[in-house]
């Protein structure tokens, strides 16, 4: 298999994975269950952890990997991804100050970053998928996977 599509797919599940913890993070601690909300939140920023250093290693290795589908497509994924990128590289600073802030049980300055941070957090890892499929679906021919 392409070590490339490898890693991609990899990280696509990693952020699958995140959506589901991270909604299951907020369900939590909506019940008032804080080990249980700040284990999957630990969880997830550990999963991103690894997403992040496979990024980094296919991209410095392998470069960025282009779209070569449909025209029209091809401006919805760039869409997608700009957005999906900005908000991950806005949402790194928010999320390492509200994990801290969480361990630190500074909860009301933890509630207010979080009101930020967990919904950018969430489009990014519903983004991450998305433009996953919508590059091997549509801007990688011969992958078939749409």
């Amino acid at each position: 298999m392409d070590p490339v599509f490898s890693i991609a797919l990899t990280n696509a599940l990693i952020n699958s994975a995140s959506a589901v913890l991270l909604v299951r993070a907020r369900q939590a601690i909506k019940r008032r269950e804080v080990s249980v909300h700040a284990r999957l939140m630990i969880i997830v920023t550990l999963l991103q952890a690894v997403f992040l250093v496979l990024y980094l290693i296919k991209t410095g290795l392998y470069g960025t990997t282009p779209f070569v589908g449909d025209p029209t497509l091809r401006a919805v994924y760039l869409t997608v991804l700009g957005l999906h990128s900005l908000a991950a590289t806005v949402n790194v600073p928010l999320v390492i100050v509200t994990l801290i802030l969480g361990l630190k049980r500074k909860d009301v300055l933890h509630r207010r970053w979080a009101r930020w941070s967990y919904p950018i957090w969430l489009f990014v890892s519903v983004t991450g998928p998305i433009t996953f499929v919508l590059l091997y679906a549509f801007g990688r021919p011969g992958y078939g996977i749409g």
